[in-house]
């Protein structure tokens, strides 16, 4: 920012005391804590715009640091030379201060004569209170006033529109103001480690917000509200009184990690839209039971901590966490574990000490994960020889859950699930089992179906979420397309290379997996689904795709085209700005390189932006 004429010529406000009593340079006029802010650091903030104050033992901030875009230096005074680089008149205002690891316990009113401030870090000093000029650092992003001894914030701070980043942990906060919900830009916020035990409501309006930390506060519920962050990605809840989690968490399809560490919670959240979610940390909890529709909807998660909780066994369905990479069950109550445990092929960490094991040696469990996970591999093998293909010819005497078809799971869980049978065809028997029940899931998974069955279009009138991954599928049948109520769809692991255009149809469908397919382009009738919030097209040979297309799917926030064949990522795609998760890894295009990449998805985009054609 250049200086107004006014200032170039070195006048002073009205109001203000004459230049030569507040230029803060003279010896003698200084503050107290002058001494500890050298001259050249002046100089230099003057030429940077940036002013790093940290660890000089300032008990309080000098006159002529809060001055410094107004004041004339003395080297001008005293009438020097100067250089092109040291025109004092053309350089720029502060717009960085680092105030961190002071003895600081207030900020003056003098604050709002940084208006061109975007950073202000006064982090682990003694403040404790912020004073109400705050409000005047209109152009503020970043405020980090961690660390200190923080009792309530000023109503001025709701007046910081592009705010960005607000660090507020560690401090003694026992509330939050009722307006919090204005800081609508804010996509970082941390207010762990305070006493906060109410969220207002307003953070629905929080809707920019990507990292959210209330860890180690009072809370005893989230509101309902939090639901309407729709780009939040990671929700960190970390020791809290949580019993219960509300219901409307599910909705947030964004949402990649969420923590849930020392609660009271006694069942997993179900998470039936949270399809990108990651991690998942609910350790030292009062878990009892583990179900199956707790995890029929995570196929994205990659680590499971359930830790120090009251598990008393795992059921059947955990073989669903297809990419599981970590499982904590330390410490809880289980006895035994199911064999199909084995097949979890990315398991890589699997602890269980603290636990009553009875079925496995313990010397297989010192071997480690993968030994135990080969043990109980085996254990499937000798099963299946003694019942041939896995399932026991049904008798008079056969019990329900001896069944090849789950007929409770119809019933209870609403779940027609009939996968891992190695199945040409799905048997008549088996959709014949729903009868008039409301079925809402299909899971016909790990077949070799080679078509859609036709029976299909039977349960059009309930189903919302169907599996036919892992078969030997080339094409999608116009039975499929009529399925009008269906928001999920996972076909990845198949022989597909096209989709039809009746597709169009499915005017509720929220996410599509068509990971592991043949597409050689993102099929074009993914572009007229408007209601698409995630398209996972990882480890195909796609090798374009149009961005203005995309770009009208303002409800897409996920997008993976992991390992294709990219040779150019279309600038323009940097202006699909309602992208949260952008995966371009594995392709061969040179730009943007693998540093851009790292940076996640906001830096990718605006790096794309940068590049479009003026």
């Amino acid at each position: 920012m250049k200086m107004s004429g006014s200032r170039r010529r070195g006048a002073a406000p009205s109001s203000s005391p004459p230049a030569s009593s507040l230029s803060g340079f003279r010896a003698g006029e200084a503050g107290p804590s002058s001494s500890s802010v050298p001259q050249g650091l002046i100089r230099a903030a003057r030429k940077s715009g940036h002013l790093n104050l940290s660890g000089r033992e300032l008990s309080q901030v000098p006159l002529h640091v809060w001055r410094i875009n107004l004041d004339t230096p003395e080297e001008a005074q005293q009438n020097l030379s100067f250089g092109g680089g040291d025109r004092w008149w053309e350089q720029t205002d502060l717009t960085k201060l680092i105030l961190s690891s002071n003895k600081l316990k207030c900020l003056s009113d003098d604050i709002r004569l940084l208006p061109a401030l975007t950073v202000l870090d006064v982090h682990d000093n003694q403040l404790t209170c912020l004073p109400s000029a705050i409000g005047s650092l209109e152009n503020l992003q970043k405020l980090n006033v961690s660390h200190n001894k923080l009792k309530d914030l000023p109503k001025e701070l709701i007046q910081l529109k592009h705010l960005r980043s607000l660090l507020l942990q560690h401090n003694e906060l026992n509330h939050l103001p009722d307006e919090f919900g204005k800081l609508i830009n804010l996509e970082e916020l941390d207010i762990s480690n305070n006493h906060v035990s109410n969220i207002p409501t307003s953070f629905a309006f929080l809707t920019n917000l990507v990292r959210l930390n209330l860890a180690h506060n009072e809370l005893k519920m989230l509101p309902a509200e939090i639901s309407a962050m729709k780009s939040l990605r990671l929700l960190d809840c970390t020791k809290n009184y949580l019993e219960t989690i509300p219901p409307e968490l599910a909705n947030m399809a964004s949402l990649e990690q969420l923590y849930l560490r020392r609660n009271k919670l006694r069942y997993l959240p179900d998470l039936p839209s949270c399809t990108v979610l990651k991690e998942l940390h609910v350790g030292e909890n009062q878990i009892e039971v583990l179900k199956a529709e707790h995890l029929k909807h995570l196929n994205s998660l990659c680590v499971l901590d359930l830790r120090d909780n009251n598990l008393k066994s795992l059921p059947d369905e955990i073989v669903l966490l297809e990419g599981i990479e970590r499982l904590d069950l330390s410490n809880n109550d289980i006895s035994s574990l199911p064999c199909k445990l084995g097949n979890l092929s990315q398991l890589k960490f699997l602890a269980l000490e603290g636990n009553p094991l009875r079925t496995i040696r313990r010397d297989i469990l010192q071997k480690g994960t993968q030994e135990i996970l080969k043990y109980l591999r085996n254990k499937i093998q000798d099963e299946d020889e003694i019942r041939p293909n896995g399932v026991l010819p049904v008798t008079a005497m056969t019990l329900p859950s001896q069944l090849a078809i789950n007929l409770h799971a119809i019933t209870a869980l609403k779940t027609l699930d009939y996968s891992e049978k190695q199945a040409p065809v799905i048997p008549d028997e088996v959709l014949n089992a729903v009868e008039n029940n409301p079925v809402t899931t299909v899971n016909f998974s790990k077949n070799h179906l080679t078509e859609i069955p036709e029976r299909i279009v039977e349960l059009k009138e309930t189903v919302c979420d169907i599996n036919f991954s892992h078969n030997k599928l080339t094409s999608i049948s116009l039975d499929l397309c009529m399925l009008y109520r269906l928001t999920h769809l996972d076909i990845r692991n198949n022989c597909l290379i096209s989709l039809p255009d009746e597709m169009e149809a499915l005017g509720k469908l929220q996410i599509i997996n068509l990971a592991f397919n043949r597409f050689k382009v993102l099929p074009d009738v993914l572009y007229r689904i408007p209601t698409l919030e995630a398209i996972l097209l990882g480890n195909n040979q796609v090798g374009s795709l149009d961005p203005l297309q995309l770009k009208k799917l303002d409800r897409l926030s996920t997008l993976d085209l992991q390992n294709n064949d990219l040779l150019h990522v279309p600038p323009e795609l940097g202006n699909c700005i309602n992208l949260r998760t952008l995966l371009l890894g594995g392709n061969p295009f040179r730009t943007p390189r693998a540093t851009i990449l790292a940076k996640g998805t906001d830096a990718v985009l605006e790096y794309l932006r940068s590049r479009i054609p003026t």
